[in-house]
């Protein structure tokens, strides 16, 4: 009677160590990207808050025909008040989306800005500097890896987000 030879089935310890370093060199690979991924969506997040917030406060100034502040707080958190009433229209936290952004305000220190009832910018009411530029950066991520943007406020009231690295005239993103 002849032996039969039993084939066995399954992986070798071989097999299973080479798919277990390739999975490992790809999840190295995958992780940092994903971390400059999640750390830019934040800063994405913070900037397009700011932006919707002063867009609301310009609306809000023209539906109640009345001065209506933005004023933006640590973190990116922002509060919207109706000048002469001091109610609170709508507020926003800064850990909503955006953990480890920095803001930085031009000029520095500035954090209102108020709009008429025509939606235009005004002089504050507490005659502190108007805000006119808001950047927004990681404060995590090496500045290579870390997509930068900034929001601008025209005296009009008009509110824009850019991109302060790209080249200007290269795109329509750049500021």
């Amino acid at each position: 009677m002849l032996a039969t030879i039993k084939k066995s089935s399954g992986f070798s310890l071989i097999e299973l160590m080479i798919v277990i370093a390739i999975f490992s060199i790809t999840l190295t690979f995958g992780v940092s990207s994903y971390r400059a991924w999640v750390q830019n969506t934040q800063i994405r997040n913070a900037a397009e808050s700011i932006q919707n917030g002063i867009q609301r406060t310009r609306a809000e100034a023209v539906k109640r025909n009345a001065k209506v502040a933005f004023v933006l707080g640590a973190n990116s958190s922002w509060e919207i008040n109706v000048v002469n009433g001091g109610d609170v229209v709508e507020s926003r936290s800064g850990s909503e989306g955006s953990k480890n952004v920095t803001v930085t305000e031009t000029p520095a220190g500035a954090t209102t800005i108020t709009l008429s009832s025509l939606g235009s910018v005004v002089a504050n009411a507490d005659a502190s500097a108007t805000l006119t530029q808001v950047d927004l950066d990681s404060s995590v991520l090496d500045p290579a890896d870390s997509r930068d943007l900034r929001v601008t406020i025209g005296l009009g009231g008009i509110v824009r987000m850019c991109d302060p690295n790209l080249a200007a005239g290269s795109n329509p993103s750049a500021c």
